[in-house]
């Protein structure tokens, strides 16, 4: 060996390094069995490589869609805390409405007072549905035990077993979710 061959060899042994064992040529002839062996190999490491790579960015765009439902559900449903704390203010005002005499509702000192209320109750109501909150149906409709709450039973030959017979307190929803359930009364046979 000349001292010109060895930094060629030197070169050559750093371009090597960090490749498998059995992929270098240790310089005996190596048969076609190995290297067709080493082929297979590599095809199957690049197949799997493929693979994980597939299932990455399925799993990537799968988180991406979940939170992207996420932060839409966030938005639409961001009002559900203020809005449950401002239905007792929508009962209390339609009990106020309700509460108001006829004799008062014709007299002319308190038809601004009555007109104002009926008004702002209006109002709350348009709010309400500018923000996807809409009242539960509850009258003369069939016990539904996802929207309606039954507080008491009450015995009548007017309805049908099962039938909601009067609104205790109004339920609501905010788009497709229950904000909150309707209080009502069942009618059941009479005894």
């Amino acid at each position: 060996m000349t001292d010109n061959d060895k930094p060629r060899d030197d070169a050559a042994e750093a371009e090597l390094k960090g490749v498998p064992e059995e992929f270098l040529d240790d310089g005996e002839d190596a048969g076609e069995d190995s290297l067709g062996e080493a082929l297979a190999a590599l095809r199957r490491d690049l197949e799997a490589a493929k693979q994980d790579i597939l299932y990455a960015q399925a799993e990537t765009q799968n988180v991406r869609r979940r939170l992207e439902r996420e932060k839409d559900e966030a938005r639409a449903y961001a009002a559900t805390g203020f809005a449950r704390d401002i239905l007792s203010v929508a009962d209390n005002l339609a009990r106020a409405v309700q509460a108001i005499p006829e004799p008062l509702r014709a007299d002319d000192s308190m038809k601004g007072l009555v007109v104002g209320l009926e008004a702002t109750q209006r109002e709350l109501e348009k709010v309400f549905a500018s923000h996807g909150i809409t009242r539960i149906a509850a009258m003369g409709l069939p016990l539904d035990p996802n929207q309606h709450q039954a507080m008491l039973e009450v015995p009548t030959a007017d309805a049908e077993p099962g039938t909601i017979v009067q609104e205790l307190q109004a339920g609501w929803m905010i788009k497709d979710r229950l904000l909150r359930a309707a209080m009502v009364a069942v009618a059941k046979k009479p005894d």
